[in-house]
Order: structure tokens, then C-alpha cells, then sequence
């Protein structure tokens, strides 16, 4: 154990930073330059996330051996920077003889000090680690001005009996553990929970560094915190933001603990909510390289939120919205869509599908018996698939990126169609229930003080609009009803026979749960979209497309 410098106060600075992801020299210059900014405010230690240098998750980057040689150079062009009193801990993945693991490095006067590799490797949900890391079994304890600092990497922080006892017991009077954990609801609650629970196990105080930003499906919304020895929070970064959070460590009376600093108010849910999409939405649709998007405009609630997100996220003057409607489409429907166009302030347009809908319609009838009357199934599809080529044309030829407005409840049932409403890059809503995208309307109208979204759109029956007097009822449960169902089944894998003994009919229950598994083949071709939930479609659930063992349990139910 080295010492780096004597007294007994310690001031510690959390970089919270927005990375991306093989990123490298970009994520290096913004530490390079927070380093410098740090060395100005006289802290004694700064503190980034996990795997600064490359961003979280770099996922197969991690495969190729040319990832490494960069890393190693911005690895040493970051650690340069480091001098003076300062120290700093960086976060990447280090390749050695042994294997790969998920590294923290202790920087003083331009050179690595300390090494601390990751020891408990998640391996669950979005996660999947064990299939690039090794794993470490070591402690790192060092000294910064006579106080003795334990390092974690987010993940061994969550179980008791593990990597914070085994740093106390190499004499750790902090921990200073950093983090890429990604944004769900309820996520920042569940975190000071298991800080309090681990600072109150082992009698320390725990810094907790976290990144902020998206990559993909994945939010990380910032909030870094600290909590004293007994599990209060003392100390909490912005949300949704960069930011820098200085922490004063002092001893008093032989112990180690963190002065409080006034708290920020706490957000709610829909606040959350809205922010991780903005968050997740423009950052996909910038390092995507676009600008603005355009999105089909309903009259509907879907649409109309998804709307306002991206005015919220891109600015108005980069949404461009298409009313689209048929021969189905209410008046009310066209007056809703171009009211909610209105209020936003963005450019739109109306395009009648019905000649280039009846140029189809000719083609394939013949071939196909259809009777545009009857509007059966293939004839509601084509209307839908009608809208999506004149979307992507507009996508392709102003440089738009699709928005899709499918929200979880439609997605998971298959009330969606493919390659027409599902057609598109990037699905800002698709993880939030029905009954969900009613709140966010609401407390959308609510933040601004005004009605941008009219009260009309959220009291009127949900619909298709693609039959005559189409009503989402006609075919679903009520979305109250339905979400609750979804909810037990998608998010927390229970059975059928689980769910009817919650209370819901078996055989709504068993039709919900057929529509679910039936669909899973529309899903996987499905955009990505804004992770809220514990358990999103995508790389958080993972079903085979084909199964039938459901249709066994079904027989015995």
C-alpha cells in the first residue's frame, strides 16, 4: 500500500460523463479535459466510470485484437494528464497473458499505480460479460492523504459477503465504486437501497461514480451519489446530465466518513421517464448521423407522445410529421393530428393514401380474392404498408430518420404491422405500456403548462383506424387489463396458471399469453427503442421464436 500525500481531508470529485461507445479518443479528450478542469479545483481524487475510455458496453469490440492497441494509446495519452497532486482513477478493458478483464486504474504523476479488476461479472438481463471478461480476485486498497480507499467496480457492490467486505478487510475506510448501470424505472431508488445496504455491512462510506448518456436500447442516467457510513445519502449528481460532483472526506474521531451536501428534489416516474427517452432518442438519432426525423402522425395518443419526445429531444424545427389518412380515417382524426402538428410547431403535411392504396388494391385483387369492402386482415396490412413507402420515401429523399409509434402493449401482442406501422429506425415508446403513455401525455401538458397534447386525444377510444368503426377493443382486453397481463407475463416470466390466481380470467389469460409467443416473430425484426422497464423487448428477453411449451402448460391449466 502506497501514500501519495498526508492530511486529514480529502476532496473527491466524481466525472460524471456522457461516453461513446469505441469512442476512444473522444472519451479520452473529454477526460483530458476534465483532469484539467480538476487540477484547477485543487481535488485531491477524480473519479470516472466504468470503462471511460471506451464507453459501456463495447460488446464484440471486445473481440478484436486492433481495439486493444488503441486502447492502450489513449490509455497512456489519459494517464499523461495526471500530475501534480492529482490523482484519478480510469476505467477500461485490459488485455493481458491471463485474459481480458474490466479494469480500474489508479493514475498518479502520469503512471498506472494500481490495477483493480472486476470480480463479480454480470451475466443476465442486458448483460453479458462472462462472455468477454476473466474475472479478478484481489482486492485494491491505496492512500490518499492518510485515508485508505477500496475500489469496486459497479457489480461487486450488489452482494453482500463479497468484493466491499474483502476491501474493509484489506483495510478500506471508503469505497469508491464505479458503475455503467443502465436506467429502468425505480433503478436509482433500487441503487441508494443496495449502497445503504452495503455501507451499513461493512461500516464505510461509498462513493458511487456513474456514467450518464445511451448507447442504443440502453440509458444511463446519471445520479451519482455518496452515502456515509450508515447508508445516508449525502451527496447526489444531476440526472440525464454531465456533471461534476466534489465530495468532502474527512476524519473525525479515528473515522472516515462524507460531509452532507443539500439534495436535489426527487424526480417521479413519468419525469424519469421522459428524460431517458429524450436522452436515448436524440443521442441514437445523432450518432446515427441524422439530424431530424419524420414520423406518421395518427390523430392517435401514440403518435401524438412520440411527437412531443422528439420535439423535446431534436428541437421542433428537426421533426417533420405526415398525416396519412384513408378512406377510415375519422375527420376527428385528421383535425387531432394536425392540431397536436400545431402545437408543436413542426412542419407537416397531409397525403392521402387512398390512390396509391386502390393502385395496389387493383394489382392484387385479382391474385388474391380481396374485397376492399370487408377490409379483411391483408386489406388493413396493405393500408399500413401503404403508409410506411411513403414515409421511407420521404425518409430517403430529406434524410429523415423513421420514427416508429408502437408502444410495448401493441408490441407485445403483434397489434402492429410488419413492414408497415413497425417500418422504421428507432422506436422511442416501444417499452412503455399503454396505460404508461397516457401518464407521460399527461405530464407532458403538465410541464408545459399547456394542453400541447389535446385533452380530446387522450379521453377518445384507441383505434387502428384501418376498418370500418375499428376499435382497439374489438380485439384486445382493456388496456388496463391487457398491460396488467403483459406486465406478469413479459416482465416478470410468470406462468398462466400464476396469473389467473392473481385474479384475471383464464381465458383472456391464455389469449394474451398465445398473442405474446405468436408474435415474437414480428418483434425480432422490430426497431430498437428506449429500454424503461426491468425487462424490454430485445436483448433483455430473450424467447425462442418457435416454442410450443406453452401449449403443453395450456393443456393442463
Amino acid at each position: 500500500m502506497s501514500e501519495i500525500n498526508y492530511e486529514n481531508k480529502l476532496k473527491l470529485a466524481v466525472a460524471q460523463v456522457d461516453l461513446i461507445i469505441g469512442g476512444l479518443k473522444s472519451n479520452s479528450d473529454k477526460a483530458i479535459k476534465v483532469i484539467n478542469k480538476a487540477s484547477k479545483k485543487d481535488i485531491d481524487l477524480l473519479v470516472f466510470p466504468e470503462l471511460s475510455i471506451t464507453g459501456y458496453p463495447p460488446e464484440d469490440l471486445l473481440l478484436r485484437n486492433d481495439f486493444y492497441q488503441v486502447v492502450e494509446k489513449e490509455v497512456d495519452r489519459v494517464c499523461q494528464a495526471v500530475k501534480g497532486d492529482l490523482t484519478a482513477i480510469i476505467s477500461f478493458p485490459h488485455k493481458t497473458e491471463q485474459g481480458i478483464f474490466n479494469a480500474a486504474a489508479v493514475v498518479h504523476n502520469k503512471k498506472i499505480i494500481h490495477y483493480y479488476y472486476k470480480q463479480l461479472l454480470p451475466n443476465y438481463s442486458v448483460f453479458d460479460e462472462k462472455r468477454y471478461s476473466s474475472r479478478g480476485d484481489k482486492p485494491c486498497v491505496f492512500k490518499i492523504k492518510g485515508i485508505n480507499i477500496g475500489l469496486n467496480i459497479c457489480e461487486d457492490i450488489w452482494f453482500p459477503n463479497g468484493p466491499v467486505l474483502q476491501a474493509k478487510e484489506a483495510g478500506a475506510e471508503i469505497i469508491v465504486s464505479i458503475n455503467a448501470s443502465p436506467f429502468c424505472i425505480d433503478k436509482a431508488e433500487v441503487r441508494k437501497s443496495i449502497l445503504k445496504d452495503r455501507a451499513q455491512e461493512v461500516g464505510l462510506p461509498i462513493v458511487y461514480a456513474h456514467n450518464v448518456g445511451a448507447q442504443d436500447e440502453l440509458v444511463f442516467d446519471g445520479g451519482s451519489l455518496a452515502v456515509n457510513s450508515k447508508g445516508d445519502v449525502s451527496a447526489v449528481a444531476k440526472f440525464f446530465e454531465e456533471d461534476l460532483l466534489c465530495i468532502d472526506v474527512v476524519r473525525e474521531d479515528k473515522k472516515v466518513d462524507i460531509i452532507k451536501q443539500s439534495l436535489p428534489r426527487e424526480c417521479s416516474d413519468e419525469e424519469l421517464v421522459y428524460q431517458a427517452i429524450i436522452r436515448g432518442l436524440r443521442t441514437y438519432v445523432i450518432r446515427s448521423g441524422f439530424k431530424s426525423v419524420v414520423l406518421g402522425l395518427s390523430g392517435g395518443i401514440d403518435s401524438a407522445v412520440t411527437l412531443a419526445l422528439a420535439v423535446a429531444a431534436l428541437g421542433a424545427e428537426n421533426v417533420e410529421a405526415v398525416i396519412m389518412p384513408s378512406k377510415y380515417t375519422s375527420s376527428n382524426s385528421i383535425e387531432f393530428a394536425t392540431e397536436v402538428a400545431t402545437n408543436f410547431g413542426v412542419k407537416h403535411s397531409t397525403i392521402k393514401i387512398n390512390p396509391i392504396f386502390n393502385s395496389l388494391f387493383r394489382e392484387l385483387a385479382p391474385i388474391l380474392d380481396l374485397d376492399k369492402d370487408t377490409a379483411d386482415l391483408t386489406v388493413q396490412n396493405l393500408q399500413a404498408r401503404t403508409r410506411a413507402i411513403i414515409l421511407m420515401a420521404i425518409s430517403n429523399k430529406k434524410g429523415h430518420l423513421l420514427l416508429t409509434t408502437g408502444n410495448k402493449s401493441e408490441m407485445a401482442v403483434g397489434y402492429a404491422t410488419l413492414y408497415g406501422d413497425m417500418a422504421g429506425s428507432y422506436a422511442p415508446i416501444k417499452d412503455l405500456f399503454k396505460g404508461k403513455v397516457y401518464k407521460v401525455a399527461k405530464y407532458i401538458n403538465k410541464m408545459s403548462n399547456k394542453e400541447l397534447i389535446p385533452n380530446s386525444i387522450i379521453q377518445r377510444e384507441p383505434t387502428a383506424e384501418l376498418a370500418p368503426n375499428q376499435k382497439d377493443s374489438d380485439t384486445l382486453p382493456p388496456y388496463d387489463v391487457l398491460d396488467g397481463i403483459l406486465r406478469r407475463y413479459v416482465e416478470l416470466d410468470q406462468g398462466a396458471a400464476e396469473i389467473i390466481a392473481a385474479g384475471y380470467e383464464k381465458n383472456m389469460v391464455i389469449k394474451v399469453i398465445n398473442l405474446v409467443d405468436n408474435n415474437e416473430y414480428k418483434r425480432r425484426q422490430a426497431a430498437p427503442g428506449v429500454r424503461i422497464s426491468q425487462k424490454a423487448f430485445g436483448r433483455d428477453r430473450r424467447y425462442p421464436i418457435v416454442s410450443e411449451f406453452n401449449k403443453s402448460i395450456f393443456q393442463e391449466t
